[in-house]
């Protein structure tokens, strides 16, 4: 267990748009940051991180809460995990008491599963660096590609040795189960189903150079192997398998150590091959990741798109399969990207050249080649139209269709007129076949939204619609004030009521100087009123509480104590408003009146409002009462006549006019 002194100093240290901009691109906005939701697929902003609560929220998805929630669910860290991240983030020493044999039972399935990778991780480096075939096949490679000793433990680089269960039983005699190294893919179990005691079981990866492939913030999700031997029956490369935690379409090999790297330089170099990364990143040029073989997705391009708008992809100087290539540019384009496409010289890769090439060679050369999408487009499939006019309207055609799929209208105009003087066509041609496609594009979207509406209109016809929980919203805007200036001191008027010299009942203003959480308390505690809400009574006491025996209140150390659940909710209610700032109505000359101007009012006013709301209940309750009874009803009418004259007075008190 890690000890609360720990936890404690990792809240106090941590910086939450710190962290969170080594997985988002994070803009400035008014006293806020924004960035597009790392937790959905989106071309406007939605995600805010408040730098002065340390609480971020994200609109689209609706998840919130501080900087361990934004780890657990970016990247389903457990709590201590979080913890450690941040620990080793900011270099303060882990104070931890060893975990029983029933604690470690406990830990989750994934969290068994990244224990065995990285268990995996480092007996590969160990086998790469210590043992004789090791070193004499596995490592001496990685020095034949040109790698120096600090690139290959930077990347971690390792090798699993050509024996048939070499690594399955290190990982047994470790302790590590047979089931979490079988669904990791690192160990294959061939089953004896007559004798299950006969199972036999073989390393994956065996005779292997090994490149681990990490998630964004470091952890190890599974492997690439590369067979050393001419077994023309065996794969080349070898990935792990699809498991909980790796999921290829939706990693990029090298993102953990290129990410700060493609914020700063607001671009990223988009490769191949697990060796293209390493060679440039050895070259200096570390703004870049690579798909590892597989087709461009969706997934992974969302992750470039956190932290910049612009990618370069570099092909090989071989044409082959440059053609397929191009649907990955199209899936850049939809997502509103800016897109260049390098080329190297024939026979070279941007292993080799980053290899042959001192780094301002490699960096002027990836600056002077980078072409426009459609430059490149057009070149290559011009080439393959030559002097067929089919093949020419074809190639058109195909480039006008990547055109489509950019959402800004500007820049669909921009490289219309780009295209036309290219292939020597005629603009208004040009944007007549970009309408048809549209047009195409629309009527299919109509015939969904048809089908869409249909749906809705059954599940309308059978909605109640609902109504808005009044006492609910009120009991939030406490919890909202408590946080925000529970320990601000204010001039509140308060109303007393008194008896005049006629013997009826009035409101006489007092002034009155106290803390923000007092006032709150005293109310609520004059009135005998109990939050009716189970989740925001829990977060009331626990508030009055600190903010009663803490001196200094921060809402980062408030939260570090409460349950992940409790620190979400709170978060959306601190960020509510903040949603605002995403609108950037400053831009629109509307400048919405600050709150801190006028905490006193607001405070006031929300109490007295819920004082409304419960005596309108209770007058509610009574009236029913005096109906449902064939009793003497006197006592019962003439404390409805008291509550409807002390509603009308604070009704007053509030500039309301009733009915």
């Amino acid at each position: 267990m890690i000890s609360k002194t720990t936890i404690d100093k990792v809240y106090e240290t941590s910086r939450l748009e710190e962290v969170i901009g080594d997985f988002v691109q994070l803009k400035k906005a008014g006293t806020n940051f924004k960035g597009l939701s790392p937790f959905s697929d989106e071309k406007s902003p939605s995600f805010m991180v408040s730098p002065v609560k340390q609480i971020w929220k994200d609109f689209s998805s609706g998840k919130g809460g501080n900087v361990v929630a934004f780890l657990m669910e970016h990247e389903h860290f457990t709590y201590p995990e979080a913890i450690k991240y941040l620990a080793k983030k900011y270099n303060i020493e882990i104070e931890e008491t060893e975990r029983t044999d029933e604690q470690k039972e406990e830990a989750n399935e994934r969290e068994s599963m990244y224990l065995v990778s990285e268990f995996a991780q480092e007996h590969f480096a160990e086998m790469a660096w210590e043992s004789e075939l090791g070193k004499a096949i596995g490592l001496s490679y990685f020095k034949e590609r040109g790698f120096t000793d600090e690139t290959i433990k930077k990347f971690k680089l390792g090798y699993c040795l050509d024996k048939w269960d070499g690594f399955t039983l290190a990982a047994l005699d470790k302790g590590y189960k047979l089931s979490y190294l079988e669904k990791t893919g690192l160990t294959i179990v061939k089953e004896d189903t007559a004798n299950p005691q006969n199972s036999r079981k073989f390393d994956r990866f065996k005779g292997r150079v090994m490149f681990p492939i990490h998630s964004m913030s470091g952890r190890v999700l599974g492997f690439g192997g590369r067979i050393l031997t001419n077994d023309k029956k065996a794969a080349k490369y070898l990935n792990s398998p699809e498991s909980d935690i790796y999921h290829k379409s939706k990693v990029l090999y090298g993102i953990y150590h290129a990410k700060q790297a493609i914020a700063k330089e607001d671009n990223c170099y988009l490769v191949e091959g697990y060796t293209d990364v390493i060679q440039l990143h050895q070259r200096g040029i570390h703004n870049v990741v690579a798909s590892s073989g597989t087709a461009l997705t969706s997934e992974q391009i969302r992750l470039i798109n956190r932290l910049t708008k612009n990618i370069t992809v570099l092909f090989d100087g071989d044409a082959a399969g440059l053609r397929a290539s191009l649907r990955g540019i199209d899936l850049i384009l939809e997502q509103g990207m800016n897109v260049k496409i390098c080329t190297f010289p024939e026979g070279e890769d941007p292993d080799s050249f980053a290899k042959n090439n001192e780094f301002d060679a490699v960096v002027n050369y990836l600056k002077e080649n980078g072409k426009d999408f459609i430059q490149f487009k057009a070149s290559l499939l011009m080439k393959e139209a030559e002097n067929d006019p089919i093949k020419r309207a074809d190639t058109v055609r195909d480039i006008v269709q990547s055109i489509s799929k950019i959402p800004d209208r500007i820049q669909k105009e921009i490289y219309i007129q780009e295209c036309a003087q290219i292939m020597n066509i005629s603009e208004a041609v040009l944007f007549n076949t970009l309408a048809q496609i549209g047009s195409k594009g629309d009527k299919e979207a109509a015939k969904q939204q048809k089908q869409e509406q249909k749906a809705f209109e059954v599940v309308k016809n059978q909605e109640i619609q609902e109504k808005v929980d009044v006492q609910y919203v009120l009991e939030r805007k406490i919890i909202e004030q408590l946080l925000l200036y529970g320990k601000d001191v204010h001039t509140f008027e308060d109303l007393v009521l008194k008896e005049n010299e006629e013997g009826d009942l009035i409101l006489e203003p007092e002034t009155l100087e106290v803390k923000v959480y007092e006032k709150i308390y005293l109310d609520l505690q004059d009135d005998e009123i109990e939050l009716a809400n189970e989740k925001f009574r829990v977060i009331y006491f626990k508030l009055i509480e600190e903010l009663n025996e803490k001196e200094d209140f921060a809402i980062n150390i408030f939260l570090a104590n409460l349950e992940q659940e409790t620190v979400s909710e709170i978060s959306s209610i601190l960020m509510e408003e903040e949603k605002y700032v995403l609108h950037n109505w400053g831009s629109k000359d509307i400048f919405p009146k600050e709150k801190n101007s006028v905490i006193a009012q607001l405070v006031s006013e929300t109490i007295l409002t819920l004082r409304c709301y419960l005596i309108k209940k209770r007058m509610e309750t009574l009236q029913n009462k005096t109906i449902d009874s064939s009793e003497n009803n006197k006592e019962t009418l003439e404390e409805i006549m008291n509550y409807i004259h002390l509603n009308k007075l604070l009704n007053t008190k509030l500039n309301r006019v009733l009915a």
